[in-house]
């Protein structure tokens, strides 16, 4: 168990450590000249031995009491399971007594003690009165209730000094397992030196997972710095081990790394979670006793783990329409931070003043990749409705029906840190539904998929009885048509999933209803053969129908009406009004369309340049590569001398296909 000192400065956290370890976390110079502590120091005693149960101990982070050190203290602070809070008992309850309390509420720290230090300096009457001062002031806290021991750790009465090591004893082995099915191991570093003889060491805090060694994971950081290194040797609480695991304190000896390019607030984690984020989106509450409203875009710095950043915060819900977060408020907000860190669903933050003096507030990670814009739109506000829930089976469910698109699996399971088949076998069954694509899994609820189906399919009722001469529709121009906001892949999916159904058809790369075809008589057939051998015949430039019609003897409504045939069965394109090509020589020309972007830097194509290799006029090639942008082909970019055209979805014809 990880057990958090917090109070003022000379209210005795260290001697209270020193008296119940018999280490003196004091190690610097500094804090040997001042009497004060400094910098973080650490403490292990083992429990005592008791059958049937695993070997392990109590360890004590000892934090600064001075106000000039509380993001020291936050760091300490950050991955405590119990705090065992202190307060002399001459001096009372003090300012950074408050802050310290306030900051374990933040940080969700709702299990602990009080030590009551220094009781042989006062008497009995002081005594009560500042442990009625300190229970009234936990009594609106999470740490409302607990005990009380009075102590005098460095004279010669004790006091109840060995009825609190009891209580903390006790309070280790009742502690609830911290290891969630599927956690991904990440540390956060918070010292790091070098070990003659060893090497690289770092220190910290495991949030979850277990870490083994020989085991290789990333030293990570968020701006970029990203090492992989093995563990050579592993101490936790101070002592040689096999295996770490969350919420114990680790040391860990690192082969792949040199010391000095360690810093605090690095994180020790499985490549899943080595993805940095300059947004977060958060549920963030005021303390009462904060001094102001914070309105939107107010600049605040934000403590994380082991490291800070400075961020401004954007409001998302009603906070904005009420001028701002109120003190003693709560609202979903978006920080926005001038430098990346690494975090995941459910980190605790903690909020102080843009000049890093004042404690604010703080709250709870609910999404660590929030999209930048929109962010403020009904469907995003009801998605983070739905990450609220602190229970994974039901933030599952809810999530899956408040995304319309559904969620990458992948970035799903790196945010929460479940692995994310786990995750899914907690649902009931086909409460989810798990799409393959070629990027990867996509989860979508049941309904929502449904749904998307439903408005492909109405839209291509739609397209086909306005545009009957038409084959069908090209796949990345029907996303845009139906679900622009619908990824590529997923899009996939889902019209090969109708197609399996037989609710869709396919003719080339024009996905239509399957109602939507042209038969063709056999006298039809025939005249339709020889206008295809004429258009075939001029290749890059094939007879209008005017010339169709000349040529054939037929009338040109005829021409005209059988080539519209041709069209809706994909065996021919219309370009531009009574021109056509054949499908063949339609790939052809997008086979040609494909090498010049992939010979060009930019991968532009140019009218120019695509006129030399077809032949024939500027305005052929600028007809042929409007209609390529028609049909979702290609995409126009730029004017005038720097118009040009960028490849973008799939050609009209399956390359392949016309090939055979």
């Amino acid at each position: 168990m990880l057990i958090g000192t917090a109070g003022h400065i000379d209210h005795g956290k260290t001697t209270l450590v020193r008296a119940l370890t018999g280490v003196d976390t004091d190690r610097l110079p500094e804090e040997k000249k001042r009497g004060i502590t400094i910098e973080l120091g650490y403490a292990y005693a083992p429990l005592p031995a008791a059958a049937g149960e695993p070997a392990g101990g109590l360890a004590f982070i000892d934090v600064p009491g001075h106000e000039k050190f509380v993001p020291t203290m936050l760091t300490g602070a950050a991955g405590v399971d119990f705090a065992l809070l202190v307060v002399a008992a001459d001096d009372g309850v003090m300012p950074q007594t408050r802050e310290h309390l306030a900051i374990l509420q933040i940080l969700g720290v709702a299990r602990g003690a009080v030590a009551i230090t220094k009781c042989d300096r006062v008497d009995a009457a002081r005594i009560a009165a500042v442990e009625a001062e300190v229970r009234a002031l936990l009594a609106r806290t999470p740490l409302a209730g607990v005990p009380v021991f009075p102590v005098a750790a460095a004279g010669a009465e004790r006091f109840q000094l060995d009825a609190l090591r009891d209580h903390l004893v006790a309070a280790a082995r009742a502690e609830p397992a911290q290891l969630p099915p599927g956690a991904g191991f990440r540390l956060a570093v918070d010292r790091h030196f070098a070990v003659a003889g060893a090497g690289t060491v770092v220190t910290g805090t495991a949030y979850a997972g277990r870490l083994r060694v020989g085991d290789r994971v990333l030293l990570a950081r968020g701006d970029g710095f990203l090492r992989e290194v093995r563990v050579r040797g592993l101490h936790v609480n101070n002592r040689a081990a096999d295996e770490g695991r969350a919420g114990q304190r680790c040391a860990v000896n690192l082969v792949g790394v040199e010391h000095r390019e360690v810093e605090r607030g690095d994180w020790l984690c499985v490549p899943a979670l080595a993805r940095p984020t300059d947004r977060l989106d958060l549920r963030l509450s005021l303390l009462a006793d904060a001094p102001r409203t914070l309105g939107q875009w107010s600049a605040v710095t934000l403590h994380h783990a082991a490291g800070q950043a400075q961020a401004r915060l954007a409001l998302l819900d009603d906070a904005l329409e009420a001028g701002g977060l109120a003190p003693g408020g709560s609202a979903l907000v978006q920080a926005v931070l001038d430098r990346p860190i690494l975090a995941c669903w459910g980190d605790r933050v903690v909020i102080r003043d843009a000049a890093g003096r004042l404690t604010l507030g703080g709250g709870r990670v609910l999404d660590p990749f929030p999209p930048a814009r929109h962010r403020r739109r009904p469907a995003r506000l009801a998605l983070l409705g739905a990450l609220e829930h602190a229970d994974p089976a039901a933030r599952l469910a809810a999530l899956l029906a408040a995304a319309p698109y559904g969620l990458d699996a992948a970035e799903l399971a790196a945010a929460h840190n479940l692995d994310a088949d786990a995750w899914l076998a907690a649902l009931p069954a086909g409460a989810a539904l798990r799409v393959d694509t070629a990027r990867g899994a996509q989860l979508f609820d049941p309904a929502v998929w449904a749904g998307l189906c439903e408005r492909v399919l109405m839209r291509l009722v739609a397209h086909h009885e306005q545009f009957a001469d038409e084959p069908g529709v090209e796949r990345e121009r029907l996303r845009r048509m139906a679900l622009p906001q619908l990824a590529s892949p997923a899009f996939l999916a889902l019209l090969e999933a109708l197609l399996a159904e037989g609710r869709l058809a396919r003719a080339g790369s024009a996905w239509h209803l399957p109602g939507h075809t042209v038969e063709l008589s056999p006298a039809e057939r025939e005249r339709a053969d020889r206008l295809l051998a004429l258009l075939a015949d001029g290749r890059f430039d094939p007879p209008w129908v005017r010339d169709l019609a000349t040529a054939t003897g037929f009338a040109d409504a005829d021409v005209r009406r059988l080539l519209r045939q041709l069209a809706a069965r994909g065996e021919a394109f219309q370009v531009v009004r009574d021109l056509f090509y054949p499908a063949a020589v339609v790939a052809e020309l997008a086979g040609i369309a494909g090498e010049l972007a992939a010979q060009d830097e930019g991968g532009r194509i140019r009218a120019a340049a695509f006129r030399d290799r077809i032949g024939g006029g500027r305005k052929r090639a600028i007809q042929i590569l409007e209609f390529f942008d028609r049909v979702g082909y290609t995409r126009r970019v730029g004017e005038g001398a720097r118009r040009a055209h960028l490849i973008r979805g799939e050609a009209p014809v399956l390359l392949e296909a016309a090939a055979l």
